[in-house]
């Protein structure tokens, strides 16, 4: 179970890493293109959720937050106890990036975006690293899903024929 703490670790100290950094290099509001105007460095404050939903909810992520890290240690455990494979290491993403930015909301009352990608005349919500791992963190368990969906019909199929 430990590798997948320190994975949580390792993600927590690179998204405050790079928080530091923006915090020190880049004025609020600044934007510095890395990529033409498709990819961009912009150093943006956000008081809500994802995407900047439920703004000034501060003590309500905080919350919800400690219960749904809570939720991701037992079931980190709970899925190493089974040998699951690509969960835990989802779960570590997941339970990383959840702690960079519940860090961020408890001590500044906000977290730090700065990746940001725009696709013609739409610009995708800035984000962070703990946002990113988030999201790989739930495209490993859509994966694994899909993945223990498909293993469940050809176990399934084969028994069907063995009794046939």
């Amino acid at each position: 179970m430990l590798p997948y703490y320190v994975l949580a670790a390792i993600v927590i100290a690179i998204d405050q890493f790079t928080k530091y950094l923006v915090n020190q290099k880049i004025a609020l509001g600044a934007e510095y293109p890395i990529l033409w105007d498709f990819f961009l460095l912009t150093h943006y404050r956000n008081t809500g959720a994802a995407f900047g939903i439920l703004k000034e909810m501060r003590w309500f992520f905080l919350v919800i937050t400690a219960v749904v890290v809570l939720a991701i240690a037992w079931y980190l455990t709970k899925a190493v106890r089974e040998r699951r494979k690509l969960i835990p290491t989802a779960l570590g993403l997941l339970l990383g990036g959840a702690l960079g930015n519940f860090y961020d909301r408890a001590v500044h009352g906000e977290v730090v975006d700065f990746l940001q990608f725009n696709f013609g005349s739409y610009t995708f919500p800035i984000f962070n690293l703990a946002d990113t791992a988030i999201c790989i963190g739930v495209g490993l368990i859509l994966l694994d899903s899909i993945l223990q969906w498909r293993e469940e019909k050809r176990s399934a199929a084969a028994h069907d024929e063995s009794a046939a």
